[in-house]
């Protein structure tokens, strides 16, 4: 349980940080941004459903990203991250939550393998983002779980 929960805080941090670097680097390169468009976007629809919500309304690729709306949207993601994980015990890691994908394909999924996908998937697209932050003569973040945990 606690190793879910830190798993979610280090997703917070790391969001943080990521965005960071962008706004250091000028927003540029627009890849990147639409990267992290996406990954906040995927943030927001697992926690919408983990929520027992439709997430169908929700766009996962779309090139209009902006730094400042992508902000109020991870800063949004973050309460209800922590509001759920509030509320979560162990026995609700292993409830099963079923829910249509982006396609419309029903799915049931427990909230464990659903945390753990929602962090997994952050961590594989902040290190596209450091790459594309790097070719494009930006400073990469320092994003390591272990960085976060020794700060703790």
């Amino acid at each position: 349980m606690q190793t879910i929960k830190r798993m979610i805080e280090h997703q917070i941090w790391a969001d943080k940080r990521m965005m960071a670097g962008l706004r250091a680097n000028g927003g540029k390169p627009a890849d990147a941004v639409k990267l992290m468009r996406h990954l906040a976007t995927a943030e927001q629809v697992w926690v919408t459903r983990l929520n027992g919500q439709s997430s169908a309304h929700l766009q996962l690729w779309q090139d209009d990203a902006d730094l400042d709306s992508l902000e109020e949207l991870l800063a949004s993601n973050e309460a209800s991250y922590r509001a759920y994980a509030d509320g979560l015990t162990e026995e609700k890691l292993d409830e099963m939550v079923s829910y249509a994908n982006q396609s419309g394909v029903m799915f049931s999924t427990s909230v464990r393998d659903i945390l753990s996908q929602v962090v997994l998937h952050g961590q594989y697209h902040r290190g596209q983002i450091n790459r594309a932050l790097k070719e494009a003569g930006g400073t990469p973040q320092a994003l390591d779980y272990i960085l976060y945990a020794r700060m703790q």
